[in-house]
């Protein structure tokens, strides 16, 4: 446990110019007082640790001192092999850089650990697109992606109903949702000013103009999703944009995410639902709209066990599809109109099903 906790150490101080006592007791995990003692046990072991006494001091790495990946062990490197998604490589035109990296990552790894590759390939294998569909990579991805990795501005039109719409965005990351992909940017014009650069060459949920009313750090300028299908073009130009710091992507995405799911959900509908009824709910129904009801019912089940909750739908055509999916486990209490449906259902299926099979 401390000797993988020494190596994390290194390879941390190895990323970083220098890192405070705090900073590397919060990525390790561990007291202050231990980064001290472990500090000290890497010096005497001849890892040139240095320590910047001061207030504004921490520690580094002299002498250019680098470490190799020869401690690894097995699960790490497997694990390692992991990390890429080689169909959302190839889709954005990194499968050549990607495959360098690896074969670079294999040559300094130990004879031994050298088929973690294809052994984690054969193990585990990312399929994004959900069944009954087939996915169509965007043409315009690759262009969207470059621009995206070098902090470019892009001129993009795109299809918004009926008619096209051009705007200057600031790429900021891609996303790849059940097979779709979709561009988080910023309008270039409400943010900050470009800074020219020539171009720098390579080493070789679930609608468009999703928009965001929040931004991210000082800037004012919302960020906005895009489905990338939806453009018809893009055209990268020479001007660089700063990119905000403070910009997270995955918090992004998760917020924009729930925030969809709950913009769609118009309308509302009572339930009893069966101890089986409440533990099926989240799978046939939106997940967030399933834990908001089942979080904001205050009265205990009744005595045969069953749950009563209100439950946000996108509609009453919506709510009867997916409840159905819960059989005798569910009963509609309200709305009426959405009670009848259920009732006449359960008239047909009892005379579908009184009397023998026809043969």
């Amino acid at each position: 446990m401390r000797a993988a906790r020494l190596i994390k150490m290194v390879l941390l101080l190895q990323s970083r110019p220098s890192m405070t006592a705090a900073e590397l007791a919060r990525e390790l995990e561990v007291s202050e007082r231990t980064v001290t003692r472990d500090a000290q046990a890497l010096s005497e072991a001849g890892v040139p640790v240095y320590a910047d006494r001061g207030r504004a001091g921490g520690y580094r790495l002299i002498g250019g001192y680098r470490t190799r990946l020869t401690g690894l062990a097995r699960s790490e490197a497997e694990a390692l092999f992991l990390s890429g998604v080689p169909g959302a490589l190839r889709e954005m035109g990194l499968e050549d850089a990607a495959s360098a990296a690896r074969l670079k990552v294999s040559a300094a790894l130990l004879p031994s650990l050298r088929d973690a590759s294809r052994t984690a390939s054969q193990r585990f294998h990312l399929d994004a697109p959900s069944w009954f569909k087939e996915p169509k990579t965007p043409e315009l991805l690759p262009v969207v992606a470059d621009a995206v990795w070098d902090d470019r501005r892009i001129t993009a039109r795109y299809r918004r109903g009926d008619t096209e719409v051009e705007r200057r965005l600031e790429p900021y990351g891609l996303v790849l949702k059940a097979g779709v992909w979709y561009l988080c940017a910023r309008v270039a014009d409400s943010a900050a000013p470009s800074v020219p650069r020539a171009r720098p060459g390579r080493d070789a949920p679930g609608r468009p103009d999703a928009r965001s009313d929040t931004g991210s750090g000082t800037r004012s300028a919302p960020f906005r999703t895009y489905r990338i299908d939806r453009f018809s073009s893009v055209e990268a130009e020479d001007a660089r944009f700063t990119r905000d710091e403070d910009f997270d992507l995955p918090a992004y995405w998760d917020h924009q995410a729930e925030r969809f799911s709950r913009s769609i959900l118009h309308a509302e509908v009572v339930l009893r639902l069966s101890p089986e009824g409440v533990r099926r709910l989240p799978h046939v129904v939106d997940p967030v709209s399933a834990r908001d009801a089942l979080a904001a019912t205050d009265d205990a089940p009744d005595p045969h066990g069953w749950t009563t909750v209100t439950l946000r739908v996108e509609s009453e055509d919506v709510a009867h599809t997916q409840l159905t999916a819960l059989g005798a486990e569910v009963e509609v209490l309200a709305p009426e109109s959405l009670r009848s449906r259920f009732a006449e259902d359960a008239r047909r299926l009892a005379e579908l099903y009184r009397g023998a099979a026809p043969g």
